[in-house]
């Protein structure tokens, strides 16, 4: 049985008319009613632009898009006609967006309805707004992508666009227990989307799982969606624990090897443990250079009213605005070699196997470490973070699975697997988040 919520389940009961766009748009205003005083995850819930368009679906006819009916969130970096960009910077969100960004017209184009825009810390940094984790309420959803996060793990949307430069959606959908895709630099375009970093900036997706990611992707992309065989045969992985970059809370080792264990049992799905440091290490403090050089020239006008921004996002274009020219460079071309020897390795296996943060979502405001992204981003790969597992606590504990673009099918079909055979075990210290 698919899990409440699903995108999936919405999309079949919308097809056989089930339940009409309108009650969809009802359903999920009902959800945000109940649960938006204690999560936050909203800035503009547009009800009435929301109930006009799935008026207007109904009207229309014809065939449904893939998406047809469906409400559908919107981090505050995207435009969205008619309504604010706000970036979560009291700077912005005075003026509605006159033009839809790209990704904004695919999911229009697939039949979506576009509910609202949700929680963005500042400028897609570390500043973070008033959201909390549905999980707990007590800890953070994480950060950039924190409202559409949050608004998925709560059920209040079965599908919410993020975005991310560092770890800004494998973040927040590892501490909210939910899945996420972050698309390959250049598979989707940036038009209309706020950036921090124009070299690493990408478009992402969050929903319930897995299989809902793969038929959200498929539909964005054009992809033709194909069933996943149900024995595709054997998977080789490397497997990466975090190794390089920083320590693993004892609670992400616990789920690391679980998982290991669970996938040496009968599932096909072979891996063999990597600990490139060099590499590793490498790839993060160039990502680092990058970001904050390019952050400094895509956020150059902000920087001119420095009280009305928040101190972490100062420094970071103030760090920016002090990288050489040739230091900028020369990170770059080493991003490059990096990415050219990474991408020969993964000639020889499926994808990388590792965990999505160093832990469960912190305690507080803050939104978490995003050290363990960073490496994968600096090259433009695409990652899936897989839910599934919980700490002893009842805390969400993602894994992230790197793959090469252009083969994002058969990511997603690794996902699929990875995520099932979690559902199915289970420990004492480690549950499976979501049930069958």
């Amino acid at each position: 049985m698919t899990a409440p919520n699903s995108l999936l389940e919405l999309t079949s009961k919308l097809r056989d008319g089930t339940i009409t766009p309108h009650d969809a748009v009802e359903d999920s205003l009902k959800s945000i009613a109940d649960t938006e005083e204690s999560i936050r995850a909203w800035v503009i819930v547009d009800e009435e632009g929301a109930l006009g368009q799935a008026s207007a679906l109904e009207a229309a006819g014809g065939p449904p898009g893939p998406l047809w009916g469906v409400p559908v969130a919107v981090k505050d970096l995207i435009d969205v006609r008619g309504l604010p960009t706000g970036c979560g910077s009291s700077l912005k969100g005075r003026v509605p967006a006159q033009v839809d960004a790209d990704c904004v017209r695919l999911l229009r184009g697939a039949g979506a309805v576009l509910l609202g825009k949700t929680v963005t810390t500042e400028f897609g940094y570390f500043s973070p707004g008033p959201t909390r984790n549905p999980v707990n309420p007590e800890h953070t959803p994480g950060g950039s992508s924190s409202g559409s996060a949050a608004a998925v793990a709560a059920g209040t949307v079965p599908l919410a666009l993020g975005t991310q430069t560092a770890g800004s959606l494998t973040r927040p959908a590892s501490y909210c227990g939910v899945a996420g895709f972050v698309a390959s630099q250049g598979q989707f375009t940036m038009s209309g989307i706020t950036g921090l970093s124009k070299s690493l900036d990408s478009l992402g997706l969050l929903a319930r799982s897995v299989k809902d990611l793969r038929y959200a992707w498929d539909a964005l992309s054009g992809h033709d969606a194909i069933e996943t065989q149900d024995n595709p045969g054997s998977v080789d992985l490397l497997l990466w624990n975090g190794s390089g970059l920083d320590e693993l809370t004892p609670d992400m080792t616990d789920a690391l090897n679980h998982t290991s264990t669970v996938l040496s049992n009968g599932h096909e799905i072979h891996h063999t443990e990597w600990t490139d440091h060099e590499l590793i290490r490498g790839l993060a403090e160039d990502h680092a250079t990058v970001m904050a050089a390019e952050a400094a020239v895509e956020r150059s006008a902000e920087l001119t009213q420095p009280e009305s921004l928040s101190q972490p996002f100062i420094d970071l274009l103030t760090a920016g605005r002090g990288v050489k020219e040739e230091q900028y460079h020369a990170a770059l071309e080493r991003l490059a070699a990096s990415r050219r020897i990474f991408l020969a390795l993964l000639e020889r296996f499926d994808a990388v196997l590792g965990p999505a943060a160093l832990g469960a979502a912190p305690l507080g405001e803050a939104t978490g470490s995003p050290i363990l992204s960073r490496p994968w981003q600096a090259m433009g790969l695409p990652a899936l973070t897989i839910p599934g597992l919980r700490n002893r606590f009842g805390m969400p504990l993602g894994l992230q699975l790197i793959g090469v673009p252009g083969r994002e099918p058969k990511l997603f079909e690794i996902g699929e697997r990875i995520e099932n055979a979690l559902r199915a075990s289970a420990s004492h210290h480690i549950q499976p988040a979501l049930t069958q």
